[in-house]
């Protein structure tokens, strides 16, 4: 049964690299949004912008060729073009601002600690080859995020994307209907386990 105050929020995996996203914001909260944001996706099309852009940020933001940086104010126009709005600026007014024209344009926005201002958070993230594992404690805790992520990259094996790659292989080679394949894929995976434990 499903509790109403349960964790409501639906993960989904965002393909960056193929969206626009603006950065408002050049501090050191600014830096790890735009850590978290390229770590995960290094071909992301990143607009900053901020007052004040950090020697750190700049120096981050240079290694990656689909991040521009403008150093000014926050003009409404900079929503017109993007698909997705992260805030980092330790400005309140701004960032209902923001929030109430973002809103306008049916933008996803995160500000930074303002989780009621928040349509999507940046949780942890595990990261294996093509495995990758979202963590969310709804807000409750990240540092319990935190330990669950650092517990995950310690449990998981390297060797986990060859797994992955070779599974992938095989469902090409299957037959029958999707049911089929997922039992036969089961029997596979079953199996796999099998021979970890009884090393």
């Amino acid at each position: 049964m499903i509790r109403v105050d349960d964790n409501q929020l639906f993960p989904v995996f965002l393909q960056l690299n193929q969206l626009h996203t603006l950065l408002v914001g050049g501090g050191n909260v600014a830096l790890e949004k735009l850590t978290a944001l390229l770590g995960n996706s290094p071909k992301s099309m990143i607009s900053i912008v901020a007052k004040e852009i950090s020697p750190a940020v700049r120096n981050f933001a240079g290694n990656f060729p689909g991040v521009t940086m403008h150093e000014r104010s926050f003009q409404d126009t900079d929503l017109d073009l993007v698909d997705l709005v992260v805030v980092a600026a330790d400005n309140p007014d701004l960032n209902a601002h923001i929030r109430e024209e973002g809103r306008k344009r049916h933008l996803l926005i995160n500000v930074a600690d303002k989780p009621t201002l928040c349509d999507f958070y940046l949780g942890s993230v595990v990261k294996k080859g093509n495995l990758k594992i979202g963590i969310s404690t709804n807000g409750k805790s990240p540092t319990i995020a935190k330990r669950i992520k650092e517990l995950l990259n310690e449990a998981l094996p390297e060797e986990i994307d060859e797994t992955l790659t070779y599974m992938s292989k095989l469902r090409d080679l299957l037959k029958g209907d999707f049911t089929d394949k997922v039992r036969e894929l089961n029997k596979h995976t079953a199996s796999l386990l099998a021979s970890k434990e009884g090393r």
